[in-house]
């Protein structure tokens, strides 16, 4: 059996007639009288009462013609979702987002992209800069989020792509004595206790440590917390000071004040990361939304 014989057959089950279902299948009516017996004896039924006028279908034909009309629908709906997804309309994109993305373009990243595939399966995994080239690597997420310069960026198997450039800033205690100032030199912060992430875990971190080295001297480490949401709690219980990108300031933490760093341009640069074997439609709409919400940012 064939498809061409299930649509033979319910062209003639809806006209109860072979002559104008022939007419409407742009055939000849003797083969498909002849492709409709080759139907009845491959299934061993009789589909129609011949010998009625008008043509009637059999409860073998009824039933058939109930599930013939199924089959055809999902084949059909089958070549459709097909062609959608060979546009990336449909499928599913597993994300890796940390703080810093999460409190700067993310939400438009995902408000964008959900505008225009509206189908496709987004899935956010909240992963720190290290489990996120871990799970590239071993293909649970799809596109990731990092700070560039980046240790893995040697890795042939990976792509970065630079997207925007993120400026820092310090967080305070509200009633610490430097919070009085609209701006501080970062040698200011040479005696303070600082609440940083783990290197380890957040590797661009040996970064703002090695900026604090330029002038001159090594934060006072004295509380590791990985996510920013508790490096803030911890600033604002007065455990230390922290170096923090500027979209932090979007978490309003009562107890917390934001100061620019005086005298300095210090910028990290943020870029989207995928493995570059990876063909994905989906993935490569999803780079290209993240690539105008980061221009037009």
């Amino acid at each position: 059996m064939e498809l061409r014989h299930l649509r033979y057959f319910i062209a003639v089950a809806e006209e109860l007639n072979f002559t104008r279902a022939a007419e409407r299948l742009h055939i000849a009516q003797p083969p498909l009288s002849q492709q409709i017996q080759a139907l009845e004896a491959d299934l061993g039924v009789q589909l129609f009462e011949r010998k009625k006028r008008p043509l009637q279908l059999t409860a073998a034909g009824q039933v058939l013609l109930t599930e013939a009309r199924l089959v055809l629908a999902t084949v059909e709906r089958a070549i459709i979702s097909t062609k959608r997804a060979s546009l990336g309309e449909i499928g599913r994109l597993v994300v890796g987002a940390n703080s810093s993305i999460a409190n700067s373009v993310l939400p438009d990243i995902l408000r964008v992209f959900r505008s225009r595939f509206g189908d496709v399966e987004l899935v956010l995994r909240e992963l720190t800069s290290f489990q996120q080239i871990q799970e590239l690597r071993s293909r649970v997420i799809d596109v990731g989020f990092d700070r560039l310069p980046n240790e893995n960026e040697n890795d042939t198997a990976l792509s970065f792509l630079p997207i925007l450039q993120e400026s820092l800033v310090i967080a305070l205690p509200e009633q610490h004595p430097l919070a009085a100032k609209s701006k501080i030199p970062l040698k200011a912060l040479a005696d303070e206790p600082f609440v940083l992430p783990p290197p380890d875990l957040v590797p661009s971190y040996s970064q703002i440590i090695n900026l604090c080295q330029q002038v001159g001297f090594t934060p006072k480490v004295v509380q590791q917390a990985t996510w920013m949401i508790t490096v803030l709690s911890l600033v604002a219980g007065g455990v230390g000071v922290a170096l923090l990108p500027a979209n932090a300031q979007n978490l309003v933490r009562k107890g917390v004040v934001y100061r620019e760093i005086q005298g300095e341009n210090l910028t990290r640069q943020l870029a989207v990361i995928w493995r570059r074997d990876d063909s994905s439609i989906i993935l490569r709409e999803f780079i290209a939304v993240t690539k105008d919400i980061a221009h037009q940012g």
